[in-house]
């Protein structure tokens, strides 16, 4: 902790969030959100409160794991329900952005009434790199997001995570499951948890940060590049096939390019 309470940035975080007085964090349990919760509570005390969205994108597990990890922080935690709205129904190439406004436009009414002062949020440094057309939501509301504010990378996040020892500073990067599905497709719910239901069952063979990206009757199934061999060399292929034909696909396959952030960006695809 000595290590942590000598780095300037850190120390620039928390002087930054005590002038908030107040906050609601929006919290998914993820990496950046985890250590911003935390890092919300050394400075606000109980002045702290962690929203969770429950929707039909997210799966049920990060749910729990975001019950568990806010319970662990001591933090007063409010899950939020949500319907898939109609605006995002088919999938449209500005989903995040229409995603992002409508639940922080809820995020925001449900702090008012609790006359917390600011709703703020995980985005880091790193994630203005990428395809990230909800930031645009979040400075329309003026959602805040001391993460990027104080120029803090993802590096950093896990880096004083594990000076916190949060069990979330070596958790893989993940994404609500309409990341998985091909621009303009209609959405459905049993879709959704077709594909929250293979994933599970990847990670339950070992397979951190696996992303099944769906289309139609096709599973491609998206892995660590260094670690596609071990399906081979495990035999694991025909268990996964099972399993995938099991739960409604038709065709599966390894996508060998491995897994990265936004392929479903790709005008391949």
């Amino acid at each position: 902790m000595e290590e942590l309470k000598n780095n300037d940035k850190y120390n620039n975080l928390i002087e930054y969030l005590k002038k908030l007085e107040s906050v609601a964090v929006a919290f998914s349990g993820g990496v950046d959100s985890t250590f911003l919760l935390a890092s919300a509570k050394e400075a606000l005390s109980d002045n702290v409160v962690a929203f969770t969205v429950r929707s039909p994108y997210i799966p049920d597990w990060e749910i729990k794991e975001a019950k568990n990890i806010a319970n662990k922080l001591n933090a007063r935690h409010i899950i939020i329900d949500t319907e898939l709205s109609d605006t995002i129904l088919h999938n449209p190439e500005n989903r995040c952005y229409l995603c992002k406004k409508l639940i922080f436009t809820k995020l925001k009414i449900e702090a008012g009434k609790l006359s917390v002062k600011y709703v703020i949020e995980g985005t880091n440094s790193d994630d203005t790199k990428d395809f990230r057309p909800g930031i645009k939501a979040l400075k329309e509301l003026n959602i805040v997001s001391p993460l990027l504010e104080n120029k803090i990378t993802k590096e950093d996040i896990r880096y004083f995570s594990r000076l916190l020892n949060l069990k979330t500073w070596d958790k893989p990067a993940y994404a609500c499951l309409l990341t998985r599905i091909p621009y303009n497709t209609r959405i459905s719910e049993e879709e959704l948890r077709r594909i929250e239901m293979a994933e599970v069952f990847l990670m339950s063979l070992g397979f951190k940060g696996v992303r099944v990206r769906s289309h139609n009757n096709l599973a491609r199934i998206e892995l660590d590049k260094t670690r596609i061999i071990e399906v081979f060399q495990n035999k694991l292929e025909d268990k996964i096939v099972n399993k995938l034909k099991d739960i409604g696909y038709t065709y599966v396959t390894i996508d060998i390019e491995g897994y990265r952030t936004g392929s479903m960006n790709s005008k391949k695809v």
